[in-house]
């Protein structure tokens, strides 16, 4: 081989190479990049923080390059900037991570249809380029309530809430459903924040259960303010969203998130061209919620037979024979409607029709407390 045809065939070879460099390999991310914007600091112990942690592992498991903005306002013109920001810069998927999100997201996605865009909690959607997910906490929110009745001796509850939303109303009830089967006298005494994380206010708000007698919390927020007010009032914290034994004495247990699996097959799905918008609401079966069975807890045997029986699918939440709400009316009769309730999103329409199984449409419209709730829906 002369020089020539040796010089030719080394670029050839080097073509090649950087090619092959380009397409990657099964755990190369190529040029596919995916955004975060999560509405509170990652660092909270909370939502945001396991929200962050699973786009840690997704990125490692799918070698995409990731990136995350947080601390930004549901609403207005930060976040706007935010999503146009990563558009700007040539983001390939962008993942919201709160509520109040919604709205502009799905105008984000008409408008921008090479982008694809995932919400995290919300409801709306469309049939190209967005999707939403969500997991079903009521189930290990149900397991902790079992564990809250329990542990409390003064038969008080406090919950700190966010917003009266289906969401948060969906966990407390559930949560008030197993805090009624280990203990039928105790109630749950509901207090709203409007926060999402404030310490200050949602700690003011926990002592404000606490002196109400209360001496179990638990919440819905980032923060560990309300775990710091029990701990200090010598009670026990209910946590959510991670494990929060290192920040707070008090704690015995909580539902917790878990974001892995389904990043990683949202950022699998996008970058090989197979993203198909879905509302996807995944369980403790899928590993996306779950909760530790503390074995201190006087119920922990049973705590576990339930955590098995969802897995398994033979244990529904709401279909434990008669569910009542605060005012006596009763709302469900083994899984079944007997009466509908005031729609979250239609002051003049109701949810449900009498003698109607229940389905995930009536679960994400709930706005109605149950019986052993101490509160009004805000």
């Amino acid at each position: 081989m002369n020089l020539k045809n040796w010089r030719l065939l080394t670029v050839f070879v080097l073509a090649l190479s950087l090619i092959a460099a380009a397409c990657g390999g099964d755990d190369e991310g190529g040029d596919f990049k995916a955004a975060f914007i999560m509405v509170a600091p990652v660092g909270d112990a909370g939502w945001n923080f396991m929200h962050n942690e699973g786009r840690l592992a997704a990125e490692e498991n799918t070698g995409v390059e990731t990136a995350f903005v947080d601390a930004i306002p549901e609403g207005g013109a930060e976040f706007d900037n935010a999503v146009q920001q990563f558009i700007d810069d040539g983001f390939d998927l962008i993942v919201g991570t709160s509520f109040g999100y919604q709205d502009s997201m799905l105008e984000f996605a008409n408008n921008n249809p090479e982008v694809m865009f995932e919400h995290v909690s919300g409801y709306l959607m469309n049939d190209t380029n967005m999707g939403n997910t969500f997991g079903r906490m009521y189930q290990p929110r149900y397991i902790a309530g079992m564990a809250a009745g329990a542990a409390t001796t003064s038969n008080r509850v406090g919950y700190v809430a966010a917003f009266p939303i289906p969401e948060v109303i969906r966990g407390i009830n559930a949560f008030a459903l197993g805090v009624a089967r280990t203990n039928p006298d105790a109630v749950v005494e509901v207090a709203w924040t409007s926060t999402w994380f404030d310490p200050g206010v949602e700690g003011n708000f926990a002592q404000s259960l606490i002196d109400n007698g209360a001496d179990v919390l638990t919440m819905h927020q980032d923060s560990t303010a309300p775990g710091q007010a029990i701990t200090d009032a010598g009670g026990t914290f209910i946590g959510y969203h991670s494990d929060m034994s290192a920040q707070v004495d008090a704690y015995l247990t909580a539902p917790v998130w878990n974001w892995e699996n389904r990043y990683t097959d949202i950022i699998e799905a996008a970058k090989d061209g197979n993203f198909a918008p879905e509302s996807w609401w995944g369980g403790m079966a899928d590993g996306v919620v779950d909760i530790e069975i503390p074995s201190s807890s006087a119920v922990a045997a049973e705590m576990q037979q339930i955590k098995d029986d969802i897995i398994a699918g033979t244990f529904d939440v709401w279909d434990q024979g008669t569910i009542t709400a605060q005012d006596g009316t009763v709302i469900f009769e083994d899984g079944v409607i007997v009466n509908g309730w005031p729609d979250a999103f239609d002051e003049e329409a109701t949810v449900g029709t009498p003698g109607e199984a229940i389905n995930d449409g009536h679960l994400l419209g709930m706005n109605f407390f149950v019986s052993n709730v101490v509160g009004s829906l805000g």
